[in-house]
């Protein structure tokens, strides 16, 4: 099984460690780089013009992986078909962003609402593979199973967007999103060994092993960015493993950098439109370290510490 595993891992991590270079080099050929306009942080300027939309290499690698590893071992299954197709779906709203940014030379891509209204429509597409499939509208609570129909529809969508755009407002500094989505992936890719379900283990080795690969050229200075197109899809990707290992709720704690780093958001700007006043110096929370002093490598290293702690600590209340 080891040896199984491996072999996607290895793969996926190659695939991104050959193909990024290129795309680094496009970019600069093309003069394709990321506009930085983040006030009150001057010392980002300097990554004005880095290369972005590494999502692209390592969704590419992710999906290559998978396919062909659910061929040549001969495990067709739904679920990881439906990963497969959700990760596709998030990455090309991503990758539409990402290209208008880069078009525009501005640090916006789609309004609010279009990007809203794709997430929720590739959400609904997740949630009709979801149930084409047979897996159970209800939610475990206190050992009771409570159906909830098309309330879990919604609860789908509220967690697919939720979560999509949670890994996307993480990615504010170098390698941040890189290491700590391989670290929530790999803890799904046990609990998925612990549920004999070797479809989503096999796409979440795979998704590690490109994270990986791509934490190479991605930590702090960052030669590219993975964009949209990366965060997008793998907060999509992350949400919907969670539900086909029937643990939705577990998202809560094995990406509890991304729920703190969003609360904060929510957070400041509900503080501020009541009281005009601030309540961090500036948010996502990442921007508060970074305001106090720490360097990316110190926060990288913290947050990933803590969602590792926290997440192996939710997997083992999960299994035993």
């Amino acid at each position: 099984m080891v040896f199984k595993l491996l072999i996607p891992f290895v793969t996926s991590f190659i695939l991104v460690v050959f193909l990024t270079p290129l795309l680094i080099w496009y970019d600069r050929q093309r003069k394709l780089g990321q506009a930085i306009f983040e006030v009150g942080l001057s010392w980002h300027e300097k990554k004005n013009g880095t290369p972005t939309m590494g999502g692209l290499v390592f969704d590419f690698a992710i999906i290559i992986v998978s396919l062909f590893g659910m061929i040549l071992t001969n495990t067709l299954y739904f679920g990881t078909e439906i990963l497969i197709v959700t990760l596709a779906l998030y990455g090309a709203i991503g990758f539409t962003d990402d290209a208008i940014k880069i078009m525009k030379k501005r640090n916006r891509g789609l309004w609010a609402w279009q990007k809203a209204s794709l997430q929720v429509v590739a959400a609904l597409l997740f949630a009709f593979g979801y149930w084409h499939a047979g897996f159970p509208l209800s939610v475990t609570i206190f050992g009771q199973q409570i159906q909830l129909g098309i309330l879990y529809v919604l609860f789908i969508v509220f967690w697919l967007v939720g979560f999509s755009n949670a890994v996307n407002l993480t990615d504010g500094i170098d390698g941040l999103v890189a290491g700590q989505a391989a670290i929530a992936f790999a803890l799904y890719a046990i609990l998925a060994y612990h549920q004999d379900q070797f479809g989503i283990m096999l796409f979440c080795v795979a998704v590690v092993g490109a994270l990986v690969g791509f934490l190479i050229f991605n930590h702090n200075p960052a030669k590219i960015f993975m964009g949209d197109m990366g965060s997008l899809a793998l907060g999509g990707a992350l949400a919907a493993v969670a539900f086909l290992l029937q643990h939705p709720f577990s998202l809560l704690f094995i990406g509890i950098i991304f729920v703190i780093e969003t609360a904060t958001v929510i957070i400041q700007v509900t503080y501020y439109h009541r009281t005009g006043k601030r309540l961090f110096k500036m948010t996502p929370i990442h921007h508060q370290f970074e305001m106090d002093g720490w360097n990316e490598w110190k926060i990288d290293t913290v947050f990933w510490l803590v969602g590792a702690v926290v997440g192996a600590i939710t997997l083992v209340v999960i299994i035993w």
